[in-house]
């Protein structure tokens, strides 16, 4: 996929995304006493961050901005990341399913699950769902299940949206949009974004797409 939607701890003016990748880091060390540079560290994650690189810029600021608003909530974001990184236990999400009942991850204890977060709004998540629903057909019988995370705030747009690309498997969401506690809890702040738990609940694959879930499952399956 060549694009996603994203969403930030803060507002970021469009033109800094030019940016490589070196030239945020040498940014981030070159300015350790700037709130502003928080905003730096998130970009340099983008939308695959890895928690150890991050908690490393991050360790490397003055504590007056560690120690700030700001730089507290950014520290349980990189705690979020941590706890739901490759070989950490998936924390337990409970949310509601269209119907309006309540349905958890431990309900699918003993399958591959793939959770999938995603929006009914979000245009890459709806070009993406042809792909999970082949994905879907291939692999449902083999001790494999999908969730479906919802980032709506709309139940109506959610439930079309869910009919209409015939997605399925099961769907749950608390309406909250970004705020979802589900993706809070795993420091999702983009869309599309998954996560493959195996049958003991134990994170092995983070942000698979397209063939490249497939070929995954077909080597764990």
């Amino acid at each position: 996929m060549k694009k996603y939607i994203a969403i930030f701890l803060f507002t970021i003016p469009t033109l800094l995304f030019a940016q490589t990748k070196e030239e945020l880091i040498a940014q981030v060390k070159a300015n350790p006493s700037s709130i502003e540079t928080l905003k730096t560290i998130q970009r340099v994650g983008g939308y695959n961050p890895d928690y150890k690189e991050l908690r490393r810029l991050f360790k490397g600021l003055d504590k007056t901005v560690r120690r700030s608003a700001q730089g507290k909530q950014f520290d349980y974001y990189l705690k979020r990341l941590e706890n739901s990184s490759v070989g950490k236990k998936a924390p337990a999400i409970t949310q509601l399913t269209p119907e309006g009942e309540p349905f958890s991850l431990s309900d699918l204890r003993g399958k591959y699950v793939l959770i999938e977060f995603w929006a009914s709004w979000c245009p890459d998540c709806r070009r993406e769902n042809p792909n999970l629903v082949k994905t879907y057909a291939e692999f449902k019988d083999k001790n494999f299940e999908i969730l479906g995370v919802s980032f709506d705030r709309k139940l109506d747009d959610w439930v079309a949206a869910i009919e209409k690309d015939k997605l399925t498997w099961k769907h749950i969401s608390d309406l909250q949009s970004w705020q979802n506690a589900a993706g809070t809890l795993y420091g999702v702040r983009a869309i599309p974004q998954n996560i493959l738990v195996d049958p003991e609940g134990t994170i092995v694959a983070r942000n698979l797409h397209g063939e490249a879930l497939n070929t995954k499952l077909r080597e764990l399956l």
